[in-house]
């Protein structure tokens, strides 16, 4: 028997998963949590991590060192995306990580980043045989994988992520019309290669994996009078197009105190569900998607089955 932890250090949200794997290859979930470290804010749009994120973020590293003690755990396992791997001093914060808490921070790539979220997503639903979107959105990128059940077919990740695109276009609040057409204009232009790989491969289902989709169906659930999802729920939901609608025209014009009113939003991302919902009604309106599925599953389950193999 062995216990792993996976750690993705997000460019918004840091996660822990501890995993418990049976002789059999059976495994059982023993403890996950998210944290808001929002190592993006204040320095991703100069290319840097500030003073003050990295501390937020070795402040959290040094809890999840204690709960993987705690767990008695024999193999850690640290990636980091965006954030770090594109900011001028992102190796000095990796150096200082491993000489605080001893983990070891594997900076990945943004085409390993999508392939192991795939991954991820290949765990938590049945794809089918015909091409599908998936869609992650970070802080720092927003990866989009183009597959099917037989593998991936296309994969691209882009550096237009919800701490980015908050950077670049929130300056009113709620959002001004202006604004949103703003952002809709530039993922035309960021996103032309997406656009090709759509029109070779024709998906019609979006998979939006974790993050902004999981606050949707939270919120989705809350408006329709059904309980919250617990940690044993299903990792796969369906979120109707004209849910989403109603859920994206409510965040537009709602500033940030009605924002956090609404039952099933995080403190965490009130601010970036905004930017975020535009990037997903875009590639709705653009690509003709015909339905929406979420997986909760992302990078660090596809991590899990992948080391599991």
């Amino acid at each position: 028997m062995r216990r792993l932890a996976l750690i993705d250090l997000g460019t918004n949200t840091f996660h822990l998963l501890i995993a418990e794997i049976a002789d059999s290859g059976e495994r059982t979930f023993l403890y996950r949590t998210k944290v808001p470290v929002k190592l993006g804010q204040g320095g991703i749009s100069k290319g840097e991590i500030t003073s003050d994120a990295r501390e937020r973020g070795l402040a959290t590293l040094k809890d999840f060192k204690k709960i993987i003690e705690e767990h008695n755990v024999t193999e850690i396992k640290a990636t980091a995306t965006s954030a770090i791997r594109n900011a001028s001093n992102g190796m000095e914060v990796v150096q200082a990580i491993r000489e605080q808490t001893g983990i070891e921070v594997q900076v990945i790539s943004g085409a390993r980043e999508a392939e192991l979220i795939f991954k991820g997503v290949q765990e938590a639903l049945q794809m089918g045989s015909s091409p599908v979107l998936v869609m992650d959105i970070g802080g720092g990128s927003v990866e989009f994988i183009i597959g099917s059940d037989k593998g991936i077919l296309w994969k691209k990740s882009f550096e237009i992520g919800a701490q980015r695109l908050l950077d670049k276009f929130f300056h009113h609040d709620p959002m001004s019309a202006g604004e949103v057409k703003a952002e809709r204009h530039y993922l035309h232009d960021q996103l032309q290669k997406l656009t090709a790989a759509v029109l070779q491969w024709q998906p019609d289902v979006l998979i939006g994996s974790s993050g902004t989709f999981d606050t949707l169906i939270d919120m989705d659930l809350a408006k329709r009078g059904l309980p919250a999802r617990d940690e044993n729920a299903s990792p796969e939901s369906d979120l109707t197009l004209e849910s989403f609608q109603v859920l994206h025209k409510e965040l537009l014009t709602k500033n940030r105190a009605e924002r956090l009113a609404i039952p099933g939003m995080l403190e965490m991302r009130v601010d970036m569900i905004v930017v975020a919902t535009v990037l997903i009604d875009w590639v709705l309106e653009k690509y003709n998607m015909e339905r929406i599925r979420v997986s909760s599953y992302a990078l660090k389950e596809g991590l899990l089955a992948e080391m599991l193999k």
